[in-house]
């Protein structure tokens, strides 16, 4: 992203993050995510317990605490431990209410800088099933993060970082602390200054293009929910079927979301192009702290072709993902700036850095093959796994404003390939039911079938 991921002291918060949390805070809205686990047989309360106790260490066991200075960096503070009791459900619901539920669990409070930034619910229902959810806030941890962070719940090894405490420093010393750390900043916000200059000559269109300014956050009967639903495929279906297009597997989750998009009319409008928005992780080791340690990379293709030939689309990601290794976002590279940008400032420059233009993109994240540990969250193997993100209090001005929205992710986990999906598009039929019906004729032209929840 342009930073020092390590900087000293090492709770400073990361440019991105801080970055996120304003730019969501300015807009009224909050970044979330969500993980399922569905069990069929009994399930062990007292192994999600255990679970629930292990999982709020390392990345997750923390919160943001904002500097007295109206300019300075934020920091990470310790909060370990869980932060929320575990939700357990007194009575069963109907199956058919799953999706439900998992939204309730998706609108409790969640705050990254005051707390809890996850919580976790048990659900039972009349068919003997039973669900359980975790709920965290995307704004403390990214989806190779909590992937991770899962994983070592499970084996109860998760590690605290070391961070002082919330509210432990007295206003003066933070005052002095913030200002010294503002002082070792001073060289690289000079460099950006520079930068901000140039970009601001070339994208002068974009900073200052008339509309109407940012919408001030929704009442809540304002707000809208997005369609959700997840496709499951055998493994070996799937990647047989990506050979035989001349792809693999990731080339192949960005053909189906092409195809998606264009089934549901989310195409460029001069051309019928659509435009992938693929964040690319930079997570390398456990002493990467930061929140969301990735790389966008903006990948356009045809989707015509793409149910009968993936070589379009490979050659497109090949050729994104080298430009955005090697060409960095000169957006990001702005980051440096977010603390001294008045909040009015902080919508556009998100419009800038998201893609949120005519191209209306489509979020596409694979978090490839992840450890079959992730099934276990009582100690036993989960029948299903589903997760997703979600943007809470969207509003229909916001989802106007960005041409509407749409997310596929992937995963490949206990002989599944696994795709989420989330869609809002304006003026369109947004019901789970739509949406199904569209993921199956996807895929039925790509030759594919699953389950679809």
């Amino acid at each position: 992203m342009g930073e020092d991921r390590h900087p000293a002291p090492a709770n400073v918060v990361p440019y991105a993050d801080q970055a996120l949390l304003l730019a969501l805070r300015g807009a009224g809205q909050e970044a979330v995510m969500q993980v399922l686990w569905i069990y069929e047989h009994p399930l062990d309360l007292d192994g999600v317990r255990r679970f629930h106790q292990n999982f709020g260490h390392g990345l997750i066991g923390r919160l943001i605490e904002r500097s007295p200075l109206p300019f300075g960096r934020h920091r990470w503070v310790s909060a370990p431990g869980p932060q929320a009791p575990l939700d357990i459900a007194e009575r069963p619901r109907p199956r058919e209410e799953l999706y439900d539920w998992a939204h309730d669990q998706v609108e409790l409070p969640l705050d990254p800088e005051f707390g809890p930034c996850w919580r976790m619910g048990v659900q039972s229902f009349t068919d003997g099933t039973s669900a359980v959810s975790l709920v965290l806030s995307h704004t403390v941890i990214d989806g190779a993060g909590a992937v991770a962070t899962v994983a070592a719940a499970v084996h109860g090894n998760g590690k605290d970082l070391d961070y002082p405490p919330r509210r432990s420093r007295s206003r003066t010393r933070a005052v002095l602390e913030d200002l010294r750390q503002l002082i070792a900043d001073l060289p690289e916000i000079g460099r950006t200054l520079v930068k901000a200059v140039k970009v601001a000559l070339r994208r002068k269109d974009e900073l200052v293009r008339p509309g109407a300014p940012a919408p001030a956050p929704a009442r809540s009967g304002d707000y809208v929910t997005t369609a959700f639903t997840t496709a499951l495929i055998d493994i070996e279906q799937w990647d047989s079927r990506a050979e035989e297009l001349g792809g693999n597997h990731f080339s192949l989750v960005a053909g189906f979301a092409g195809k998606l998009a264009q089934n549901v009319g989310r195409t460029r409008a001069s051309d019928g192009a659509v435009t992938l928005m693929i964040p690319v992780s930079e997570r390398e080791d456990a002493s990467d702290t930061g929140g969301n340690v990735v790389t966008i990379a903006n990948v356009t293709f045809d989707p015509d072709p793409v149910a009968s030939d993936l070589s379009g689309a490979r050659a497109a990601i090949k050729q994104g993902l080298t430009t955005a290794r090697q060409t960095p976002d000169e957006v990001v590279e702005l980051l440096p700036l977010i603390p001294f940008l008045p909040k009015s400032a902080m919508g556009r420059i998100a419009d800038m850095a998201f893609g949120f233009t005519a191209d209306v993109p489509v979020s596409c994240s694979n978090l490839g093959d992840v450890p079959d540990d992730l099934l276990r969250v009582d100690g036993t193997v989960a029948e299903r796994f589903y997760f997703r993100g979600v943007d809470r209090n969207l509003s229909s001005e916001v989802l106007e404003k960005r041409g509407g929205l749409m997310t596929v992710a992937s995963m490949r986990l206990g002989g599944k390939v696994i795709l989420p999906v989330m869609s809002g598009q304006p003026g369109a039929d947004n019901s789970r039911a739509r949406l199904r019906e569209v993921i199956t004729q996807t895929l039925a032209e790509f030759d594919l079938s699953g389950v679809i929840e």
